[in-house]
């Protein structure tokens, strides 16, 4: 066999993805006899490229898929794509703009047919980065959320709940963004707490009788206010309720009203009401039956009803010169520092504006009902659990959904309106004649239906829905959902509601919010930042395995993830690790002539061992992929394979693998070697998939296994006959002291060549026994060429010393280094430690220095100090051993 020396992972990566494609290993069969495991991808934006958050969520679900792969179940991970109305159509409009051109100068079916020559271009690029990190999806199964099959689900949902009574139009308040020129639902605006003011202007009493002065961070909104309002307990005011104030610029009379939502405490306890350009506003004027005066076009700019004086004028524009006039006017009362939290649009961070507009809802609270109670009755689980009270607080607070948006690209709202009569019709195409007048022209409604509309059906619609079939009678209920807390609301609840509404069954039993990535620092990843790295060049630098091992390995259930090169460069490690083993066990293997069967192994203490362990492992990172705790599995395996496989067993397997003359015992590590090796990458393999396949195929070679890949291969099963804690116990006490030599050594700064002897005080005698039973492990890897054992034996002149467990192990100096020179050097450092403490010490009970000095140089000193003060007895220890 040909292994090369280095380990070079884009071959490697690359050579088998496409086997594993090309066989089709991804792609269940049906199994009625199995109940199969499914994941449907979060749909990426078909705008998306791959960042740091994709690849911590998509690494977390393959975990998990090639896990339950391997237990033998029929195990589907479902992949697509979502065509992001706003994002994409912005996107193909930049592009547009470039050409000096707008959406309305080319048209709806022009830009429409622009953004699917945009798709198919540049828009399954994530698609293939996902590919490159090793994703193992079914990609005969990839869906798209503007496919005809997803369409066809979407008009049959929107007719169905229009039908219920669920669907309305209706003229509301909504989320405007002017930059995207469309509505926004609640969930798609994103809160931001600013250091803005309170402008206090007074409003001119009727009779003339002196002003009000009310409150607001809005002035610009005051040209559309149709009456003040104060509360009627409010004891300032109660002569005024029922008076009329005359509007300034505008000059239009309006009542000053009474109503307890005013809140007593805030600004001067007056404030405006504008019923079309603010929420609670809205609902007032409901109750009050107050005008509804719109001031501002779809693009933020000030329309005929703020006046000629405004007119035209952006309304941040408008702000400044309502302010300055104001104060011209002797009406600005007074402009104070206030804080507040500014709704931005969660595409491109423009300011939102509530705006009076007809739209289309979903009334969410009869769907919410059933959704809140599979929650409850533990048929959908959250983890962690603490999200669980935050999609509680949601649900049972839930909003109509307001689901039209006015862009072009998405599914249009299957709704059309007679020319002769205005009938409102609901259907998947265009009516032929108008049921009401009998008429036969039509005009279909503008408006799009929300993204999210689409991607709540996912669950179901992916596999065929409307039509029954097989796929769908088969994989529904899905299993496990993968994703970020920020979209409980936006996309996890809603798929509830709607699986629940349209298949009586839960979408998935499991969903696993994760945190999001963030750099070394703790500052969320972002592009704009600077501080977000591209995943493909880290892919094409260190490999996919390096990626998805470091990030997984760093990344506690639940939490955040916090990326650093640092994590690269554990990855990486190990995957060298394995891979320098790999090529030792192989290359000696190679020269072997055949492998006993598993009877005929001759078994030494190492041997039992490394069997016991592997067989704690293996059950260990059974329960925590099974729990979802997918860092600790990442931690037990890395340990287990690097320094229980590599540093310890095979260490000690040289001698054997090595030694011609004792052929049973070079088989027998032989035979361990590539078992515990083979077994290791099995489970290994659903966080490092290239390179576990790639060695479990080069053992084939030598080690007999029925499976073609690793992907489908039997997942390990705990034998609990291999177990023992004798064994375990024993090795333990071998390990901590080879160790505690090396250390000793270390301390006098001993050649590792140089071979030495060591006097062992022990507290039983089967220790005596097992220890002199086992001296080839001390001469191996601590270079002991003779061990003196006792129980009351003493100590060594001029010898240092180690405490491990119950025995103490001395190693004596005499002729190994110069004494006097060692002593005098010990007593040098010491004296020199011992003054840098001394000067460290004044500083701390310096009362100016502790009261003046900042707390992260105060903390500094007290962490040198306390590591100078262990050198000193460190120090003092060695001194005293040699005296």
């Amino acid at each position: 066999m040909e292994i090369n020396k280095k380990y070079e992972p884009q071959k490697i990566e690359k050579k088998w993805y496409k086997h594993w494609i090309d066989n089709g290993y991804f792609t269940p069969k049906i199994d009625k006899n199995k109940k199969p495991f499914t994941v449907l991808i979060p749909p990426p934006n078909v705008t998306n490229i791959l960042h740091m958050g994709h690849v911590l969520n998509n690494t977390l679900q393959d975990v998990m898929v090639r896990y339950k792969r391997m237990t033998g179940v029929p195990t589907l991970w479902l992949p697509g794509v979502d065509h992001a109305g706003i994002a994409t159509q912005n996107m193909v409009e930049k592009e547009l703009a470039k050409e000096g051109k707008t959406r309305h100068e080319v048209g709806r079916e022009e830009l429409i047919k622009r953004i699917w020559k945009w798709k198919e271009e540049k828009g399954g690029l994530i698609i293939e980065q996902l590919k490159q990190l090793g994703c193992s999806c079914d990609w005969t199964r990839q869906r798209f959320t503007l496919d005809e099959g997803l369409s066809e689900a979407v008009k049959e949902v929107f007719i169905s709940l229009y039908e219920k009574g669920l669907i309305y139009k209706g003229k509301r308040i909504i989320n405007w963004c002017p930059r995207c020129v469309t509505a926004l639902s609640n969930d798609e605006v994103e809160h931001e707490d600013i250091k803005g003011f309170m402008w206090d202007i007074k409003y001119p009493l009727k009779d003339g009788k002196g002003f009000v002065t009310v409150s607001t961070t809005r002035p610009e909104t005051m040209l559309g206010d149709t009456a003040v309002a104060v509360n009627p307990k409010d004891k300032r005011y109660k002569d005024l309720i029922g008076k009329t104030v005359i509007l300034p610029f505008v000059n239009r009379e309006i009542p000053i009203i009474a109503d307890e939502y005013v809140d007593l405490e805030f600004g001067s306890g007056c404030v405006k009401i504008t019923p079309a350009h603010d929420p609670n506003d809205y609902e007032i004027g409901l109750i009050h039956n107050l005008e509804q005066v719109v001031i501002m076009d779809e693009h933020g700019v000030m329309n005929a009803n703020a006046g000629k004086e405004f007119e035209g004028l952006d309304r941040f524009k408008a702000r400044e010169k309502i302010v300055e006039r104001l104060k011209e006017m002797k009406l600005l009362e007074e402009i104070k520092p206030h804080e507040l939290a500014v709704g931005l649009c969660y595409r491109c961070d423009t300011n939102i504006e509530p705006y009076l507009s007809d739209q289309w809802f979903v009334k969410m609270k009869p769907l919410a009902e059933r959704a809140i109670e599979v929650v409850k009755e533990g048929k959908v689980k959250f983890h962690p659990a603490r999200w669980t009270k935050v999609y509680y607080h949601w649900m049972e607070n839930v909003r109509d959904w307001c689901i039209s948006r006015q862009i072009w690209w998405g599914h249009r709202i299957p709704v059309y309106y007679c020319l002769e009569c205005e009938e409102i019709i609901v259907a998947k195409e265009e009516p032929k004649t108008c049921p009401r007048c009998g008429y036969n022209e039509f005009r279909q409604d503008e408006d799009v239906l929300d993204t999210w509309f689409s991607s709540w059906l996912w669950p179901f619609s992916t596999f065929g829905w409307p039509d029954e079939t097989a796929d769908l009678e088969y994989f529904l209920p899905t299993n496990l959902l993968v994703t970020g807390p920020d979209i409980i609301y936006l996309w996890v609840a809603r798929m509830i509601m709607a699986t629940l509404e349209f298949k009586d069954k839960i979408p998935f039993d499991t969903v696993l919010l994760h945190g999001m990535v963030r750099d070394e620092k703790g500052v969320k990843m972002s592009k704009s930042l600077g501080n977000s790295p591209d995943p493909i060049n880290i892919i094409n630098e260190v490999g996919a395995d390096a990626l998805r091992f470091g990030i997984i390995f760093n990344t506690p259930k639940g939490a955040d993830s916090y990326y650093s090169k640092s994590i690269l460069e554990t990855g990486r490690n190990f995957a060298n690790k394995i891979w320098n083993a790999y090529r030792f066990i192989m290359m000696n293997a190679e020269k072997i002539d055949g492998i006993p069967k598993s009877k005929k192994l001759k078994l030494e203490l190492a041997d039992e061992w490394i069997y016991s362990r592997l067989n704690e492992v293996i059950e260990e990172t059974r329960k925590n992929y099974e729990s979802l705790r997918f860092n600790d599995a990442a931690n037990i395996l890395m340990d287990f394979i690097w320094k229980e496989f590599c540093s310890w067993y095979l260490e000690l397997s040289k001698d054997r693998i090595y030694n011609d003359e004792d052929k049973q015992g070079q088989l027998t590590a032989t035979f361990i070697l590539l078992d515990i090796l083979q077994q290791s990458m099995r489970l290994l393999q659903p966080i490092m998939p290239f390179i576990a396949e790639e060695v479990w195929q080069g053992i084939r070679n030598y080690f007999p296994m029925d499976e073609e890949t690793i992907v489908l291969a039997a997942f390990p099963k705990q034998d609990k006959s291999f177990i023992n804690r004798k064994i375990d116990k024993d090795m333990k006490l071998i390990q901590e002291a080879i160790t505690a030599i090396r250390n000793l050594r270390k301390q006098v700064n001993l050649s590792p060549a140089l071979e030495i002897n060591v006097t062992v005080k022990v507290a039983e005698a089967k220790q005596i026994e097992l220890l002199r039973k086992y001296q080839n492990y001390f001469l191996k890897l601590a270079k002991v060429s003779k061990m003196e054992l006792g129980i009351d034996i003493l100590k060594p002149k001029s010898s240092i010393a180690a405490v491990v467990q119950n025995i103490e192990i001395y190693l004596p100096l005499e002729g190994l280094i110069d004494l006097d020179a060692e002593k005098a050097k010990l007593e040098k450092q010491l004296a020199k430690l011992e003054n840098e403490l001394k000067v460290i010490s004044c500083k701390l009970n310096n009362k100016k220095f502790m009261e003046n000095a900042p707390k992260n140089i105060v903390n500094k000193e007290k962490e040198k100090f306390a590591e100078i003060e262990m050198k000193v007895v460190k120090t003092g220890e060695l001194l005293a051993g040699l005296k």
